[in-house]
């Protein structure tokens, strides 16, 4: 019995040693998650979509963030290099991966108040197709270093 006990003794300050020299060897944390999307204004429709950037999107982001599902959103200009080329780029960051677990329901509960129904939501959405064109979007982590 008291082998046993020496051994998981053992075990365990083995296992607890190991993590403690694993986080010791990391030169960073890892921060927030921030979305980025690319975004192309069609010819003509800039001071529209900045329009709906400054109304409706900016309610929803400052309603998504009194609720505490993101931590910030940002609105970015961009030189395009070429025709295919982003010249606005929209950020939102999360606290972190964990954030993303059930956003869609908490956002919609949230944005319900904003935009109405999904359908209504969506029918917004096509609307906007005629301002811009995604372009992509990505996922990234901010690794803050120690």
């Amino acid at each position: 019995m008291k082998i046993r006990l020496a051994g998981g003794l053992a075990a365990v300050l083995l296992t607890v040693s190991s993590i403690a020299v694993a986080q010791e060897s990391r030169s960073y944390t890892q921060g927030p998650v921030t979305e980025v999307s690319y975004i192309k204004i069609k010819p003509g429709m800039f001071d529209a979509y900045m329009k709906w950037l400054a109304t409706e999107r900016k309610q929803l982001m400052d309603e998504y963030k009194k609720a505490g599902l993101i931590l910030d959103s940002r609105v970015y200009g961009a030189q395009a290099r070429g025709p295919k080329d982003a010249d606005i780029i929209l950020t939102v960051t999360y606290r972190n991966w964990a954030a993303f677990d059930g956003l869609e329901d908490k956002q919609e509960a949230v944005s319900s108040r904003i935009v109405g129904t999904r359908a209504q939501a969506n029918e917004r959405a096509i609307s906007r197709e005629s301002m811009r064109e995604v372009l992509g979007s990505e996922t990234i982590q901010e690794l803050v270093l120690k």
